[in-house]
């Protein structure tokens, strides 16, 4: 919390007696702010004094400097605001006539009323403080007339901040009314009103070590009750906190640095969390005596209502502590949460920590095969543990029906679950923890009697009650030495008491009063100003979302979307995924780990480590969100969810099809694959949604791969086809034995095809590529036939005739030039790993770029050669209006600029959109692009426009203000083709093309 103040002493005057006080009186107060009131002070006039800087007794200070200052403290120019400003002031005050009224004024050293210098008015105090918007200002006055600063009523109307803090917490001082003179104390150092604030405002005369605007005008009334002047006052708004004892001085009772509330978590299982856990007694003493009686416990109530947190912080804590079940601290505990795949889950829990990945991986594979045995299993692991009781507790159960569980494994679950509960003799104690909207999902078929055993086990969660809440409130605050104002209880009780399933949002609010504290104290006035228990996580999800750049929202919104479980007949919920799921074409596993960073920081997701089976190093990692508050209560996420669930449940219903795929040892058979209407939705999907919901990596894969298993399936068609005329005709057991071996031969191919084109590992890779690349040649072989390079018109036919046999040698070489390239990359990075085999990739890799460059030029560059030298009038083409670049070539009218895109992006040219979402998003997809083809579509534009239009402009690649053709906002040729998100790895291609030279051009001029 930023608290600022400025500190004005003055002496020395020239057209007044000096003064011996006020310097004194201003260095004391600053010094007590410093001290006590965690301020960072100004002082005015300053003066360096054995290294530290001190309130001047000699130097003047100006109407100007002092009118810089107050400025500066109340409307600072930058973004910083402080929460609390305050100024006093000690030194001479005047009244000027005005007519029958009278204005006050701080005098300043330069006061001279010859010259109409008078000082700071205090008018102009007053209407800066109503311009102001630091949200805490206080004003001490120690001069004569300084009550002029009240005199008028409505000052003090417009001090009120009205509802939720939207106005101000002003706290005014004043020496003496506005007609009045201030008095020196005899016998002291300092002044009457000095002196009274100085003692007010010492934490250590307060019973509880903290002053208030309130206390200290109580203590100020009560000590000049009888003195000659009278202080005038002005509270208004909220309380404010002024000093309290240094932390030092008690370290007893604060607990440094330490926030006892828990944000969106839950109150957790461990050493810490228990301390801080209040207003649940009476609940988990009911739940411990569950456990003492019975084998089965299922704690069920509204999500929000601190299940997870009872039973975690509560009932498992007094277990280990052994104070109320005699023994039960050398019971052996489990928890975890069921996810997608509740079997896997619940073999992981019986992992021994510390272990080698090697070792843990081994474990796993023995406790996994128990576990999928069944009860029997499951019981073998409770009876091989030495404890005398086992209890294992299923958090957040609800995951078990989750649309993304296979129904299978769910029924396998519970009766793995209820059937070792059974047959334990009552050493396995099994507690689940359900939202109470997912109770009926336990009805909806036998699950092994798993309803009955819930009805006749319940113990409902219900909302904290008055006096519930009030210590879930003040008593952690207790246990780290803060204090909380009543009046904040009272409010939030009452804003919570309407409000069942608010704790997390109750706690998350705690967390951020605690961040916002004032130095011991939560209040009332930062409660408001953060909106109360429903506005505050909204606004601290907006500013964190609002605080990021537009690449980085848009992974945000993917990754909160990805995180939201969409329900079926029931709330939305939050949903586990691998972090690795999150990384898509569009959003870099860079941006993706950053992105979470910030959100993590925030409180609003929650990174964490699973234990694989299949992952090489044992662990992997899983993102959540941090709790279904952020899903109930903040709308720009419900707005999300809402715009996107249909095309979110297609997504998940590709996924899982993915998901069940990858499980099969036999991925490539047709059964495992996308075939008819469902490959149709998927390619659909990914046209649709390609901007807004990406596909995860498996699902992309499971949908090329079933692409190729369909093309495959139609060429055997189409054979099978010329079989039957072959047949019919003549030959019949020669063309059976050719078919055969044709048929093997293509067995091979496609697996060397799918080898490169998959991008699998590059050990295959390597060992496919003579093969894909003699494909290839013979694809080129088989129509490369047209020779005449200057008749254009007949080069376009033929294209036309052959198009799909030469489209497919691009697709070929395209491929080759893909993987090949990233090959080489590799073997940059890491030279000794595949040194032997770099001549050979480079070979195939020119191989495949100079035969790509060349069919393209000989066969598409001929039907851009059309448009640009048409006659009478070459066609251009234009970019449409209201169109959008997921149109792809249908951006564009015909001519030379949509045949333009169509050689550089699309597959009947260098397909340099290796993903299809109309975007180049890195290096790769921009080195598909042939230099020969690049420098040769330059030239012809060039040519063709008198040397107007081309890749670049005059100062850059995207603006070209004499290119009439394009007639796009003057851009170049590369703004039209590319969007600008891609220019960068295009530029680079440009350059190492030579297309632009190496030293980049100067932007803008």
């Amino acid at each position: 919390m930023s608290r600022d103040a400025l500190v004005v002493g003055i002496n020395s005057y020239k057209e007044f007696e000096r003064l011996e006080s006020p310097a004194k009186d201003a260095e004391a107060i600053a010094s007590l702010l410093e001290e006590y009131g965690d301020f960072r002070v100004r002082r005015l006039p300053e003066a360096k004094k054995g290294g530290a800087i001190r309130v001047s007794r000699k130097f003047p200070v100006s109407v100007k400097d002092f009118e810089e200052a107050v400025l500066k403290l109340f409307l600072p120019e930058a973004n910083y605001i402080p929460d609390t400003a305050l100024l006093y002031f000690s030194g001479h005050g005047w009244l000027k006539p005005l007519g029958s009224l009278q204005e006050g004024f701080l005098a300043t050293s330069d006061f001279n009323p010859n010259l109409s210098n008078y000082g700071l008015s205090l008018r102009t105090l007053r209407w800066i403080l109503q311009e102001s918007r630091v949200r805490q200002q206080i004003v001490w006055l120690d001069c004569c007339h300084s009550g002029a600063l009240f005199n008028f009523q409505e000052n003090l109307k417009e001090a009120d901040p009205g509802n939720l803090g939207e106005g101000r917490d002003r706290s005014f001082i004043a020496a003496s009314r506005g007609d009045e003179p201030a008095y020196a104390q005899l016998g002291s150092e300092h002044s009457l009103l000095t002196d009274a604030l100085l003692k007010g405002l010492d934490p250590n005369r307060q019973p509880d070590g903290c002053v208030t605007n309130d206390t200290l005008v109580s203590f100020i009334d009560q000590a000049l009750k009888g003195a000659p002047q009278r202080p005038i006052f002005g509270n208004s708004g909220s309380q404010i906190i002024l000093t309290g004892r240094n932390p030092v001085e008690f370290e007893h009772q604060v607990t440094e640095g330490v926030c006892p509330y828990k944000g969106l978590s839950y109150f957790d299982f461990n050493d810490e969390d228990p301390k801080y856990f209040y207003g649940r007694e009476r609940l988990t003493d009911q739940l411990v005596e569950q456990v003492r009686k019975k084998n089965f416990l299922a704690v069920v109530g509204a999500s929000g209502n601190g299940k997870s947190s009872v039973v975690r912080a509560g009932l498992l804590y007094q277990l280990k502590l052994g104070k109320k079940i005699s023994g039960s601290d050398q019971w052996s505990i489990y928890i975890f949460r069921p996810g997608e795949h509740p079997l896997q889950s619940l073999a992981k829990v019986f992992l021994e920590p510390n272990q080698s990945t090697v070792d843990r991986a081994h474990q796993l594979s023995k406790a996994q095969d128990l576990i999928n045995s069944g009860a029997i299993g499951l019981g073998q692991l409770i009876d091989a543990n030495e404890a005398s009781r086992v209890v294992l507790v299923v958090d957040q159960f609800e995951e078990c029906f989750s649309p993304s569980c296979d129904s299978v494994e769910r029924q396998q679950f519970f009766e793995c679950l209820l059937g070792a509960v059974e047959n334990s003799n009552n050493k396995l104690c099994l507690v689940l923890t359900m939202r109470a909207d997912f109770f009926g999902k336990c009805f909806e078929q036998n699950y092994a009697g798993l309803a009955g055993k819930i009805q006749d086990n319940l113990v409902a969660v219900t909302p904290l009650n008055h006096d519930e809440l009030k210590e879930a409130i003040t008593e952690p605050a207790k246990r780290v030495g803060l204090e909380v104002e009543e009046e904040l209880v009272t409010q939030m009780i009452k804003d919570l008491e309407d409000s069942p399933g608010s704790l997390p949002l109750l706690q998350y609010t705690l967390t951020e009063l605690w961040n916002k504290r004032a130095v011991n104290w939560l209040t009332l006035s930062a409660y408001n100003r953060l909106g109360g228990v429903r506005g505050t996580l909204q606004k601290r999800a907006d500013e964190v979302y609002n605080s990021l750049s537009p690449e980085e929202k848009e992974a945000a919104k993917r990754i909160f979307l990805e995180l939201t479980q969409l329900g079926e007949g029931t709330e939305d919920t939050r949903r586990q995924v691998f972090k690795r799921d999150l990384v898509s074409a569009k959003q870099s596993q860079e941006l993706v780990e950053e992105v979470l960073q910030k959100l993590a920081d925030e409180k609003l997701v929650i990174t964490n480590e699973l234990q694989e089976k299949a992952s090489e190093s044992g662990r992997v990692a899983v993102v959540d969100i941090a709790h279904e508050s952020l899903i109930r209560h903040w709308p720009r996420l419900g707005s999300w969810v809402d715009k996107n669930r249909e095309a979110l449940r297609k997504k998940r219903n590709i996924e899982k099809s993915a998901q069940e795929w990858l499980q099969q040892e036999k991925r490539e058979e047709l059964a495992y694959l996308l075939q008819g209407s469902k490959l149709a939705e998927a390619e659909e999907f990914r046209q649709l949604y390609t901007d807004s919901i990406s596909l995860s990596s498996v699902a992309q894969e499971f949908i090329l791969i079933s692409q190729i298993e369909r093309d495959r399936q139609h060429r055997q068609e189409r054979l099978r086809k010329r079989w039957k005329v072959a047949t019919a005709i003549a030959f019949p057991v020669i063309i059976t034995i050719s078919a055969l071996i044709f048929a093997i031969q293509e067995n091979r191919s496609q697996e060397a095809l799918e080898a490169v084109f998959l991008d699998t590992d590059t050990t295959k890779i390597i060992k496919a590529l003579p093969r894909v690349l003699n494909q290839a040649r013979e694809h080129k072989n088989r129509v490369d036939n047209f020779e005449s390079a200057d008749d254009i018109e007949g080069a376009i036919v033929y294209y036309s005739k052959h198009q799909r046999d030469i489209d497919q040698a691009f697709a070929y070489y395209r491929q080759i030039v893909r993987a090949t390239g990233r090959l080489k990359k590799q073997i940059q990075k890491n030279p000794e790993s595949l040194e032997d085999t770099y001549q050979k990739i480079d070979e195939a890799f020119k191989e495949a770029e100079e035969s790509l460059a060349a069919m393209i030029l000989k066969y598409r560059i001929p039907e851009l050669k059309k448009y640009l030298f048409m006659k009478p009038n070459p066609e251009f083409g234009e970019l449409l209006a209201n169109t959008k670049k997921t149109d792809f070539e249908n951006q564009y009218t015909e001519g030379a600029l949509r045949t333009t895109y169509e050689i550089v992006m699309l597959n009947s040219g260098a397909g340099a959109d290796l993903n299809n979402d109309s975007h180049i998003r890195d290096q790769q997809e921009a080195d598909q692009l042939p230099c020969k083809v690049l420098k040769e579509i330059e030239r012809l534009w060039r040519e063709a426009t008198g040397n107007r239009c081309g890749w670049y402009g005059p100062q850059d690649i995207y603006m070209n203000p004499d290119c009439r053709e394009l007639d796009i906002n003057s851009s170049t040729l590369t703004i039209s083709i590319f969007d600008f998100d891609s220019v960068d790895a295009v530029e680079k291609r440009f350059r190492y093309c030579g297309i632009l030279s190496p030293k980049p051009l100067a932007l803008g001029g």
